[in-house]
């Protein structure tokens, strides 16, 4: 008894703790309370979008994770998802709720920040789309880890981040709304001395230099990870961060104003991931490349980089992804890439590379992606790629490889895509026995024979551009219905292709994913109305682009699906109106319906769609006015409406138009004043008016933003009167400027999906321009009843290629100011009252290959000389008093005149040169003799008043009228 006295303390006292714990782990948290109620607050502050699906772009983010919702009240916060505990204090010291899809905003007096302890915090993917990061962020001075990437924050880093000097590892990427200032990057770099990982990609660092990026070296010993992408440095960035010692990630890779020398020596840092890419760094690689022989990945993508590849880069041996795309490398690819046998991506595209493809594949056994595109190789593809079971992407584009598509292109199981477009590839397209394929590009080749009915065994084809190959025979388009993936179908310009539409199959109901179909250039017969059912077209909600443009398709037009953004149906035989059902595919970008035998009117609809900028409706049968509903701020660039039946006056709304480069509206019947308001457009570049009946004179504001970007000027054809337009030549800043500095051809209202063309005079022919080149400046103002003296200001329009202004009333002399035009290549001054000699400076118009001066009342010499020996009869017929060469009328004395003592400038000024005594007795004596014969024996006095006229250029009251009229 007395042992059991002895021991029931003890049991007692053991009953008692265990008791204790059993009610203190029912009864009490071991998460701090403060922690577990600021969590709870916080978590309460947000809204949890749970049915939103992460962003695409997320890769880190395949899903949401929604941690949040784990935490419930009375429950130990050290078991919630994502919450980390110390042991020992029970502190809350990492949270990581990242993937959660918060949504509000992040408060400066969030309880968040008085979680003191908090070492690791993660917030990636989440939306604080409306806040800036808060000042309180600088309380947490535990913090070793920070990742607040991707959360859509904006304003300011606060300067209290530097406060933050145990971080080891700081992610603030892919905020590109929010900046960091000198100030804040000077004091944040200072203080966070064990920093090992800084990742700002996106974020603003413009008002930071290059040369303040050095500080970083005050890292060498701890700085593993840098990657600045995107954050518009500039200025110069000293090789010395190329070689921190412990460096082993540096992205500085889309920063365009940003310069670096790469270190030509001493470069054996442990660097194993590289990225310069999107910069405009130039020069040749050092040869230091070689040393960095831990790197693994290598991108200079998108650079000036030139010259020969350094040959030590091949034996960085450990690289398993290189790519050089998109500089100025030449040379051939050397045989030495064969050391690569890790590589598994190889992108030398876009280079001056020249030679064949090297055999160097059968070391390359790890390669899965090869691009080579946009280079000179020459050659066959060769056949030792068959080596490589792991290919998944081939990309050989815009070279001048020939020969047949190897056999291995048709069987290889693991090759998703095949990119040969741009070649001059021969032989036929070989039957597919591998179905992997995704995506298969073979256009533009100089391929033949039939289409491979084993196209359509690919099951998980999405993208298929056969278009330009030659192709032969029938195509069932309804077989085409077992490819359910395909999202991309380009068959066009095979005119030897016959597509057969089965009328009553609806070939396009099984396509739901299709996303771009061109059949344009081919030989397809029937009406358009058969393949498209309006059932179809109303739940077909993935089609964005449709061109079935230069076929031979008929009847009505086919009612546009309403998320079509392309529709391009011109150079067909539609007839009818405009279905009022076009008005609901408000989401057009490019409708081209031109050249087809389309009727009624034009809808007013179209001038209100937010998203239209190219509108082609030219060579129509449209009648009535032109829309006036061009509403503001609208996005149109080109507007072509000429070639139909159009009247009525200019719609004052299309001065709406800001963005318009491109306006055609001639060849109609369009009544009203020139419509000089239109001037306000700045970008402006063609205005063509011709053939309509504008009326009245012409004047523009006297300031420079009258048609300051005017190349081609036709208000041909119409009843314009008045003196010639000074007030706006004076205002054609592109014509005067030009476009001497210019690089390579550039054209005007490059579309996707669309060219512009313009119909354009020239030398007397009328010739449509396929692309119009910025340098391309005319101006015709032709067949009106323009009075008055030709301005000598047109002479400072130095860029002009063509001037026509014949068939006016234009009096006085050829201006000496047109010798100027040193860029001039034809020049029609007929069927005008031009008195005078011809200027003989025109003769240093070294391009003029065209002119025409017929039916003037010009005298004198035809200059000698340069282009003018050239010239035949018919460039001055009518022109009674010209002599001299092309001419049969040899001038008096032509050959022979002595010399005179006197200089050209003395005889002009004294008016007693021999030109003028010549002049004075060969008029005197026509002048009788004609003056005789008139008057007295036909008694005109009217032939009397218009030789005065001509004369003296002067007008003399008669009787006669002219008839007005639209001239063409």
């Amino acid at each position: 008894m007395g042992s059991l006295l002895l021991v029931l303390p003890y049991f007692s006292l053991h009953l008692f703790l265990l008791l204790l714990f059993h009610f203190t782990s029912k009864s009490f948290s071991l998460c701090n309370p403060h922690d577990s109620s600021a969590l709870l607050q916080f978590k309460n502050s947000f809204f949890v979008n749970t049915s939103s699906k992460p962003y695409s772009s997320y890769p880190s983010c395949s899903s949401f994770s929604f941690k949040t919702e784990s935490w419930k009240n009375r429950e130990d916060c050290c078991k919630w998802d994502g919450v980390t505990c110390d042991n020992v204090s029970n502190h809350v010291i990492g949270l990581d709720i990242s993937c959660n899809n918060l949504q509000g905003e992040l408060h400066p007096n969030s309880t968040l920040f008085k979680l003191r302890h908090l070492q690791q915090l993660n917030l990636a993917f989440n939306d604080f789309s409306i806040s800036s990061l808060p000042v309180s962020i600088g309380d947490l001075v535990s913090l070793t880890h920070l990742n607040l990437s991707n959360c859509l924050l904006r304003g300011d880093i606060p300067s209290q981040i530097s406060h933050l000097s145990k971080l080891v590892s700081l992610d603030l990427s892919i905020n590109s709304v929010m900046d960091l200032n000198p100030f804040t990057w000077k004091k944040f770099i200072q203080n966070a001395t064990n920093l090992g990982e800084l990742y700002l990609d996106h974020v603003n660092m413009s008002s930071i230099e290059g040369s303040s990026l050095s500080m970083l070296k005050n890292l060498s010993s701890s700085l593993v990870s840098l990657s600045l992408s995107d954050t518009r440095l500039q200025g110069y960035l000293s090789s010395d961060i190329l070689t921190l010692p412990n460096l082993q990630t540096l992205d500085l890779s889309y920063n365009k104003y940003l310069s670096v020398q790469l270190p030509k020596s001493n470069w054996s840092t442990p660097l194993r991931y590289l990225d310069l890419s999107y910069n405009t760094f130039s020069g040749e690689i050092p040869c230091s490349i070689g040393q960095l022989m831990s790197l693994t990945h290598l991108s200079v993508a998108r650079n000036n980089f030139g010259g020969l590849i350094p040959s030590s880069l091949w034996n960085l041996t450990q690289l398993t992804y290189l790519n050089l795309a998109r500089n100025n490398f030449e040379g051939e690819i050397p045989s030495l890439l064969s050391k690569l046998t890790n590589l598994t991506s190889l992108n030398l595209g876009y280079n001056k590379f020249s030679g064949n493809i090297p055999n160097v594949f059968e070391n390359l056994i790890k390669l899965k992606y090869l691009d080579l595109s946009g280079n000179k190789l020459v050659g066959p593809i060769p056949n030792e790629i068959t080596h490589h079971s792991k290919l998944i992407g081939l990309y050989l584009r815009d070279n001048m490889l020939n020969e047949t598509i190897p056999h291995w292109c048709y069987y290889l199981p693991s090759l998703l895509h095949l990119d040969l477009i741009d070649n001059h590839l021969t032989g036929f397209i070989g039957n597919f026995s591998t179905h992997s394929l995704e995506s298969l590009s073979l256009s533009n080749n100089n391929l033949h024979g039939h289409f491979p009915n084993s196209i359509f065994k690919l099951q998980n084809l999405t993208s298929l551009d056969l278009s330009s190959t030659n192709l032969s025979g029938v195509v069932n388009f309804h077989q085409f219905s077992t490819l359910k993936n395909l999202n991309f179908l380009n068959l066009s310009h095979n005119s030897a292709l016959s597509i057969n539409i089965d009328g009553k199959a609806k070939f396009l109901a099984p396509l739901p994913s299709l996303n771009v179909l061109d059949l344009s250039n081919n030989n397809i017969h029937g009406r358009i109305s058969k393949w498209f059912p309006k059932k179809l077209l109303n739940s077909w909600k993935n089609i964005e682009h449709i061109d079935l443009s230069f076929n031979k398709l008929q009847g009505d037009l086919p009612i546009p699906p309403y998320g079509i953004q392309y529709l391009l149906l011109s150079n067909n035989n539609f007839t009818g109106d405009i279905p009022l059902s076009l008005c609901n595919a408000s989401s057009l970008q490019v409708l081209n319906l031109a050249h087809n035998n389309l009727t009624g009117k034009i809808p007013e609809c179209l001038g209100t769609f937010p998203l239209l900028s190219i509108l082609d409706m030219q060579m129509n049968n449209f009648y009535g006015s032109i829309p006036r509903t061009f509403c503001k701020q609208n996005p149109f660039v080109t507007i072509k409406l000429n070639d139909n039946q159009l009247e009525g006056p200019l719609p004052r709304s299309l001065a709406h138009c800001t963005s318009l480069e491109i306006l055609d509206l001639g060849d109609n019947n369009i009544e009203d004043a020139f419509p000089n308001w239109l001037e306000t457009l700045q970008v402006l570049q063609v205005l063509r008016l011709r053939s309509n009946k504008l009326h009245g004179k012409i004047t523009c504001s006297s300031t420079e933003y009258s048609f300051p970007t005017l190349t081609i000027f036709d208000i041909s054809h119409n009843n314009l009167s008045g003196p010639l337009p000074t007030s706006c030549i004076n205002n054609f800043q592109v014509m005067m400027n030009g476009n001497e500095y210019q690089i390579g051809p550039q054209y005007i209202g490059m579309q996707n999906y669309y060219i512009d063309s313009v119909v354009v005079v020239m030398k007397g022919f009328s010739m449509e321009l396929k692309r119009i080149l910025t340098t391309f400046t005319t101006i015709d103002l032709s067949n009106n009843m323009f009075e008055g003296e030709i301005p000598h200001e047109i002479g400072e329009l130095i860029s002009l290629i063509g001037l026509n202004l014949s068939n006016n009333e234009i009096t006085g002399n050829i201006p000496q100011s047109l010798s100027n035009l040193r860029n001039l290549e034809w020049l029609d001054l007929s069927k005008n009252q031009l008195i005078g000699e011809i200027p003989t400076s025109l003769t240093n118009l070294t391009f003029l290959s065209f002119l025409n001066l017929s039916q003037n009342h010009l005298e004198g010499i035809i200059p000698k000389g340069k282009q003018f020996d050239t010239f035949g009869n018919s460039s001055y017929d009518g022109n009674a008093m010209l002599c001299g060469f092309p001419l049969s009328k040899s001038c008096v004395n032509e050959e022979d005149q002595p010399p005179m003592s006197t200089s050209k400038d003395e005889e002009e000024e004294s008016g007693f040169g021999w030109k003028a005594v010549a002049t004075g007795y060969v008029c005197g004596a026509i002048f009788g003799l004609l003056f005789g014969y008139n008057v007295f024996f036909l008694g005109k006095l009217q032939w009397l008043l218009r030789f005065f006229e001509r004369i003296f250029n002067v007008r003399l009251k008669t009787t006669h009228k002219r008839v007005n009229g639209n001239r063409r």
